[in-house]
């Protein structure tokens, strides 16, 4: 008879289709199936345990299983599962949006909720887009976004990205984009110089573009971008999706600078990685650019069927009180320092070329490896025979922990990585540093 992992093996191999997944690799593997969870650690469905290294997709911020998390959930579903904010609201979506206008960089008065991070960078863009066209000047239709930048998968947000193989191949669906070096204030004052008067907004992902393979931008970039837009008056947009809730240190990686921007993309870890919900920040001015009487139509064409979801709303709220509660921002300083001092043996190893950190956003590339050798995702493999999950990105392997993960498991998870690197490069693995 055929047990129900196997049962389970067999469905999702002919029913699913999995994202950013060459299908035909994944059914020549043996899948891991997650069943349960509890704290920074994954179980499958025989009962193995995995150090939840990429903080499930890097939205996962004080463990799985939290119980403030869960009883807030639960506690809302005795209410009212979901509501539309169509003509209509709820508490949690009132109450949260208090809360990120009080916790977000001075100037954003105004949230929009959607789903996910694409639709958070697709909005500000519409909203951008549809600001400059109320006030009269239809010649602002052009955005810059960086080099290798990620914002998402619709299509407005895949526009306005930068990584050639994930975007390249939809080239004919998309609008043109002017894009900048990343890091290169000097680039992006000249693009300004010589298109600021065409440019609705730039976006950027602020110090650190994630997808990209964690390329960190130098210091002060964010801050000579903000000037840059203001000398220009071009709007500002910063996608937060990655970075925002505790991930560099700070709750916003735009504090690292005092930036305020225009619109503030956020999704991720606002829920603790419960629920899809997603939010766009604005600034009053922006907002005031949308009021007008009915017959004028200047109202924000944009919703979701789950905008603002109570049973979400719920679940953030409850991750901003953890915070709060917890102090998670004050007690990540140490953890990060940890990490920068053993990913200081990783360094070492012979195939990798670089180690970029920000706060708990980690990439480690590895380099002198073909595409088709998938080293990358070797190392994935050799890890998770090892008890941790870990991501590539190319031949970029990411370590994204949950804020909440001890420093025991922090050392092993380096540990394991660093084994699993050597491993799969045929080199010898160093030991940690303390």
């Amino acid at each position: 008879m055929e047990s129900g992992h196997a049962a389970l093996v067999r469905d999702d191999r002919e029913c699913l289709w999995h994202p950013f997944t060459q299908q035909l690799g994944w059914e020549a593997e043996q899948p891991l199936i997650v069943e349960r969870a509890q704290g920074s650690e994954l179980v499958d469905t025989e009962g193995r345990r995995y150090l939840d290294g990429v903080s499930s997709l890097w939205c996962n911020v004080h463990g799985h299983r939290h119980p403030r998390i869960d009883s807030a959930v639960r506690d809302q579903l005795e209410r009212v599962a979901h509501s539309t904010m169509l003509g209509l609201s709820h508490p949690p979506a009132i109450k949260l949006a208090r809360k990120l206008v009080d916790l977000s960089p001075p100037g954003l008065t105004r949230v929009f909720y959607s789903d996910n991070g694409s639709t958070a960078t697709e909005i500000a863009l519409k909203m951008a887009f549809q600001w400059w066209r109320q006030r009269g000047d239809e010649r602002r239709t052009k955005f810059i976004s960086l080099r290798d930048a990620y914002h998402g998968d619709t299509v407005g947000s895949v526009s306005v990205g930068g990584i050639e193989l994930f975007h390249s191949l939809y080239r004919p669906l998309l609008f043109d984009t002017l894009q900048a070096e990343p890091g290169d204030a000097a680039d992006m004052e000249r693009l300004l110089a010589e298109h600021g008067d065409e440019v609705a907004a730039v976006i950027v992902e602020p110090l650190v573009q994630g997808a990209a393979g964690m390329l960190v931008h130098p210091p002060g970039y964010l801050r000579m971008v903000r000037e840059l837009c203001d000398r220009h008056g071009v709007l500002l947009i910063c996608d937060e999706v990655a970075v925002g809730f505790g991930r560099t240190g700070k709750m916003f990686a735009c504090e690292h600078e005092d930036v305020s921007p225009d619109f503030l993309c956020l999704a991720k870890g606002m829920t603790g990685g419960y629920l899809p919900l997603a939010a766009t920040l604005a600034t009053e001015e922006i907002y005031e650019g949308f009021l007008g009487r009915h017959e004028e139509l200047r109202t924000f064409f944009h919703g979701h069927t789950y905008t603002g979801n109570p049973l979400a709303c719920a679940a953030a709220l409850a991750c901003l009180e953890v915070f709060a509660e917890e102090r998670t921002l004050e007690r990540l300083g140490p953890k990060i320092g940890l990490l920068s001092r053993l990913l200081e043996s990783v360094a070492e190893l012979p195939a990798v070329t670089e180690v970029r950190q920000v706060g708990l956003m980690v990439g480690i590339e590895l380099g002198g490896f073909a595409l088709e050798e998938r080293i990358g995702h070797q190392v994935t493999l050799d890890a998770r025979r090892r008890g941790a999950i870990v991501r590539p990105l190319g031949d970029v392997v990411i370590l994204m922990p949950p804020l909440s993960m001890s420093e025991q498991d922090l050392r092993r998870l380096v540990a394991t990585t660093a084994e699993a690197i050597a491993a799969a490069t045929g080199a010898t693995a160093l030991p940690a540093a303390a």
